[in-house]
């Protein structure tokens, strides 16, 4: 049996899972060319080796990322997704205000 460990519900059965697919750092949206947003949307790398990817707990309806060594099929570890996003807030937060 195959076991994938949930952040919010531990250790469980991987029939309790739905793959998501690969995460991919959204663009900004204000800023992206139609051409970048329709990359981001429609073309993805088939990475060999280790990639993040979407992973939900269906009975419980969370959400999580893993990261997995695609050559291998092993999960190198899973986690929330504020461990990504709030990296991507604070970096905004930082920039500097630019007045006209």
């Amino acid at each position: 049996m195959k076991l994938l460990s949930c952040p919010l519900n531990g250790l469980r059965n991987i029939s309790e899972f739905t793959y998501g697919g690969e995460y991919h750092p959204t663009p900004d949206h204000q800023t992206t060319s139609s051409r970048d947003w329709a990359e981001h949307v429609f073309f993805h790398d088939n990475t060999a080796g280790i990639v993040i990817e979407w992973w939900c707990h269906t009975p419980s309806s969370f959400w999580f990322l893993a990261e997995r060594n695609t050559l291998t099929d092993e999960v190198v570890r899973t986690f929330t997704p504020d461990e990504l996003y709030t990296k991507s807030i604070i970096q905004h937060e930082t920039k500097p205000e630019t007045t006209p």
